[in-house]
């Protein structure tokens, strides 16, 4: 948003309506006096319309009682509704009706004929801080209206991702106390990793759901430090390749040991929902290929892998909270995952890409500095 200061360096543009030449043209000699730039003077309200969406001037003064169809206050009116634009009225006299419909308008200053150069002045900059106010208000609003709508949306993804897993640990708890002096110590075993998958699934269900909240509310701390990437990556891969017999996750790197300066937590957000994606939506199995590529600027990892791709018309909302393809069938999931590694990778001053075609797999490239000063912090 532009501030006053930055108006009065750019110089204020203003158009004048006012049907009266010799009115207009005085006026214009004062507010150039004063430093600010008249773009335009016209004489009804059809043509202040036209202006405006020619010119998109900063500052209206308009002369309420306009010759023609079209008075000062309607054309004010069609005005701000198009630009929000702050509007000055000038005014000489007006019958009561009049008055009160330009107090319903949205407003910024009264100018009574005739004006003394300092009432201007004083006027203009007065308007200028209250729209200014509004803008800022209007901007809030948004912010505040997008945040409890995603809340709100967040609520509806945690109680649904959440449902099944604790189904499966119920299910299974009550099979063990029913059934657990009959069962097989290896049925056991496997009922205990199904609760613990189910628990882990839920542990990261809201962990997103954490990291998307505190994330649009700009209340994200970050504490990078040092460690071996390689060794991590390396560790990271083991966990995921343990979880699919049919996905094969091959590392490359041109490095063995690189000290990245990073922080762990959202690295760890980045990689787990990149990695599972790979994996979920390559249903078929195949490889999955993890790419590092390090030096003392920056720290380049892909991940790519061979499965359905994304859709090309798909590709522009890519990022959008609780967005989903076309084409992912009955995969499961929420629409959270790369709202959240985009917000984790800027987190970082990093970029991601993404190059996919559909039914020819897809490539996310993540970009993140490795300069102490910026990085991560």
């Amino acid at each position: 948003m532009t501030s006053i200061d930055d108006m009065k360096v750019n110089i204020l543009q203003i158009l004048i309506v006012e049907d009266e030449l010799i009115a207009a043209e005085s006026l214009a000699l004062d507010l150039q006096k004063l430093g600010y730039q008249v773009c335009a003077m016209v004489n009804t309200g059809k043509k202040a319309i036209d202006k405006c969406q020619e010119l998109n001037p900063d500052l209206v003064l308009m002369d309420i009682m306009l010759k023609g169809e079209m008075d000062g206050i309607t054309a004010a009116e069609i005005i701000y509704s198009q630009s929000k634009t702050p509007i000055i009225y000038l005014s000489a006299y007006a019958d009561e009706n009049t008055l009160k419909r330009a107090k319903s308008t949205c407003v910024y200053g009264y100018l009574v004929k005739p004006y003394k150069i300092a009432d201007v002045n004083t006027t203009i900059t007065i308007a200028l801080a209250k729209h200014q106010e509004d803008l800022q208000r209007e901007i809030d609003l948004s912010a505040e209206k997008k945040l409890n709508k995603i809340k709100t949306q967040a609520l509806a993804t945690a109680s649904h991702d959440l449902r099944n897993p604790l189904t499966s640990i119920l299910g299974y708890t009550e099979l063990i106390r029913d059934y657990g002096d009959r069962l097989s110590p290896e049925k056991k075993q496997r009922y205990f990793n199904f609760i613990k998958s189910a628990v882990g699934k839920m542990n990261d269900s809201l962990e997103d759901l954490l990291l998307i909240s505190k994330a649009e509310e700009g209340k994200i701390t970050l504490y990078p430090q040092h460690f071996n990437l390689v060794e991590y990556l390396n560790i990271v891969i083991d966990e995921h390749n343990n979880i699919s017999e049919k996905h094969n996750i091959i590392f490359e790197r041109n490095t063995d040991n690189y000290q990245a300066y990073l922080d762990q937590k959202i690295l760890n957000h980045i990689l787990n929902n990149l990695i599972s994606n790979a994996i979920k939506y390559s249903p078929e199995g195949g490889n999955i290929i993890l790419r590092l590529n390090a030096d003392e600027r920056e720290v380049i990892i892909e991940i790519e892998d061979e499965g359905i791709g994304i859709p090309e018309d798909y590709q522009a909302k890519l990022f959008t909270l609780f967005e989903r393809g076309s084409n992912v069938g009955n995969i499961k999931g929420n629409g959270l995952g790369l709202s959240i590694v985009k917000k984790a990778v800027e987190l970082c001053e990093g970029n991601i890409k993404v190059n996919s075609k559909e039914n020819k797999g897809t490539k996310f490239s993540i970009i993140i500095p490795q300069n102490e000063e910026k990085s991560c912090t």
